[in-house]
C-alpha cells in the first residue's frame, strides 16, 4: 500500500513543480494551470462515494487492484493528453482512484494493529504519499523540467505498475468487502459528529493548498531561487512532510485533540513568520521545511477521528474523508488563484493560508463546546 500511496503522491503533488512548463506549453495561465490541481481534488470528492459504492462487495485486495489499474489508464492519459481540457480530464479519471484507495488503506492498517498504536499504523500507510515528496516530487519535477512535463507523468505510468504488481504479491487475500450495510453507513455520515472533523480535513487542506499549488512561482519570483533552487526546496519540503507525518501519527496515539489543536497553533505562527520572510532564501526555507511537517502532521489524526466518530460506517468514513481533504486541495487552489487574479502577490498567499488555519482552529476548539461530539477515547480529558 505504500508503493500505491507513492505513486498517487507522486501524480497529486508533482503538477505543482511544472505549473509554468505545463501553462507554457498548453497556451494557459499559471493560475489556469492551477485549477489543474483543483480538477484533480475534485475527481477525488466525486468519486470517492461511487467509487465506496461500487466497491463495498468487493474483496480488499480486489478493489485495491482496479484502483491501480484505473490509477495508471488515467496517468497515461495525462502523459498523452494534446491540450489543456483533455489533460483536466485525465486528471479527474487519475483522480477517482485516489479517495477509495486511502479509505480502504486507513481501516485495513488501524484494524492491523493494537488499538493505542492505530494512528502510527495509517501515518506509515501515508508515508508512502510524504515519501512522494521527499522523493517522488522534485526528482519528477526535475525530469520535467529537463525532458518536458510529459516525462514525469510517464514516470507515474511506470510507479503504477509496479505497485499494481507490489499489490498482488505483498497485500494478504481473504479481507472481504462491506456486505448488505452500505445503507447504514450513509445513514451515519449524517450526524454532527462525523461532519465535523470531515470539515477541519477541508480546512486543514484549504491552507495548505492555497499555498502549495504556486509554491514553484512564489520561489521563483519573490524567493529568487533558480529552477534547480527549486527542486531542492521540493525535497527539502518533503522531508519535512514525511518526518511531520510520522511524529503527528505518534503524537495522536497519545491525545489526538490536543495534537490536531497544537499543529493548527503552529500553523498560524509559521505561516505569518513566512509573510515576513518570504523574500529571503534561507529563512524562507527552513520555515517552509516546519510548515509541511505540520501540515501533514494533522492528516492521519484527522483520519482516525473520523474513523472514530463514525463507529457505524467506518470504510465509507474513511473514504469521504479523503474527499473531504481534496475538497480541501481544489478550494485551496482555487482561492489561491483568485486571490492571484484579483490583485495579490504570491508574497501573500502564506497570510491567505494562516488566515484559513486559524478557521480551522477554531473550528477544533468548537468541540470542547459540545463533548458529544468527541469519541471517548478523543475526549480533552484523555
Amino acid at each position: 500500500m505504500a508503493a500505491a500511496s507513492f505513486g498517487i503522491g507522486t501524480t497529486e503533488f508533482v503538477i505543482m513543480g511544472l505549473l509554468p512548463d505545463v501553462a507554457r506549453s498548453l497556451s494557459a495561465t499559471i493560475p489556469q494551470a492551477g485549477y489543474l490541481v483543483s480538477g484533480y481534488a475534485l475527481g477525488v470528492v466525486i468519486g470517492a462515494p461511487i467509487v465506496a459504492m461500487a466497491t463495498a462487495g468487493i474483496p480488499r485486495k480486489t478493489a485495491l487492484l482496479a484502483l491501480m489499474a484505473l490509477f495508471t489508464i488515467g496517468n497515461l492519459g495525462c502523459a498523452l493528453a494534446p491540450d489543456y481540457w483533455l489533460l483536466m480530464t485525465a486528471r479527474v479519471v487519475t483522480a477517482f482512484a485516489h479517495g477509495a484507495f486511502f479509505g480502504i488503506g486507513a481501516v485495513v492498517a488501524s484494524n492491523l494493529v493494537p488499538r493505542e498504536q492505530r494512528t502510527q499504523a495509517v501515518s506509515l500507510m501515508f508515508a508512502g504519499l510524504t515519501l512522494a515528496n521527499v522523493l517522488g516530487v522534485p526528482f519528477g519535477t526535475a525530469l520535467g523540467q529537463a525532458a518536458g512535463w510529459r516525462a514525469a507523468f510517464w514516470a507515474v505510468v511506470v510507479i503504477g505498475i509496479v505497485a499494481f504488481l507490489a499489490i498482488t504479491r505483498f497485500v494478504p487475500s481473504g479481507m472481504p468487502g462491506t456486505r448488505g450495510g452500505l445503507a447504514k453507513e450513509f445513514r451515519a455520515l449524517g450526524r454532527w459528529p462525523v461532519l465535523l472533523p470531515m470539515l477541519i480535513s477541508t480546512m486543514a487542506s484549504v491552507s495548505m493548498f492555497s499555498l502549495f499549488t504556486y509554491i514553484t512561482p512564489l520561489l521563483e519570483e519573490v524567493t529568487g531561487l533558480t529552477p534547480h533552487g527549486v527542486t531542492g526546496a521540493l525535497l527539502a519540503i518533503g522531508v519535512g512532510l514525511t518526518i511531520g507525518n510520522l511524529i503527528g501519527g505518534r503524537l495522536a496515539d497519545r491525545n489526538l485533540l490536543s495534537t490536531i489543536i497544537g499543529a493548527f497553533i503552529c500553523l498560524v505562527i509559521v505561516l505569518g513568520a513566512l509573510a515576513l520572510v518570504v523574500h529571503m532564501a534561507l529563512p524562507t526555507l527552513v520555515l517552509l521545511i516546519l510548515w509541511g511537517g505540520i501540515a501533514f502532521a494533522l492528516v492521519s489524526p484527522l483520519q482516525i477521528w473520523v474513523v472514530d466518530a463514525a463507529t457505524d460506517a467506518p470504510n465509507l468514513a474513511s473514504t469521504l474523508n479523503q474527499g473531504a481533504f481534496n475538497l480541501g486541495n481544489a478550494t485551496g487552489a482555487w482561492i489561491g488563484g483568485v486571490a492571484l487574479n484579483t490583485g495579490m502577490h504570491y508574497a501573500q498567499l502564506p497570510l491567505l493560508a494562516a488566515l484559513v488555519a486559524m478557521a480551522g482552529l477554531g473550528l477544533t476548539l468548537s468541540s470542547f463546546i459540545d463533548r458529544r461530539i468527541l469519541p471517548a477515547q478523543i475526549s480533552p480529558a484523555e
